[in-house]
């Protein structure tokens, strides 16, 4: 019987049970006297030979854990053409660069030469 439960459920069945067995519950099990002395007496003894026996009426409710894709929407990717990435890759190019004249990091004749000088350092390949 206790192949069905794990080692936790076992201890917390037997604990609660001997509880009730020493607070004068009845047994569930008819037990000879030469039995309870073999037992002692004891109620914990007496919770495991009825766990054994079988005799317990529980049952134990695990609770199996929630799907995460209940709490996490799917992310909707947008769709968009090449000439649509292309327009919004230089939206945000000028967005940065305003940003940048504003703020003062930039000066657009430095950022023109070393366009300039890359472009002279890594001639494109054909």
């Amino acid at each position: 019987m206790e192949k069905q439960f794990t080692k936790y459920e076992v201890a917390r069945i037997i604990g609660a049970r001997a509880l009730q067995i020493a607070m004068d519950a009845p047994l569930l099990v008819k037990v000879s006297r030469e039995k309870l002395k073999e037992l002692k007496f004891d109620a914990l003894r007496i919770a495991e030979y009825e766990l054994n026996e079988g005799v317990l009426p529980i049952t134990i409710h695990r609770p199996s854990p929630r799907r995460s894709k209940d709490k996490l929407g799917t992310i909707k990717e947008e769709q968009l053409s090449d000439e649509e990435l292309i327009a919004k890759a230089a939206e945000v190019e000028k967005e940065i660069v305003e940003d940048a004249d504003k703020i003062g990091f930039v000066n657009e004749a430095d950022a023109d030469e070393e366009t300039a000088e890359t472009e002279e350092d890594f001639p494109e390949e054909k």
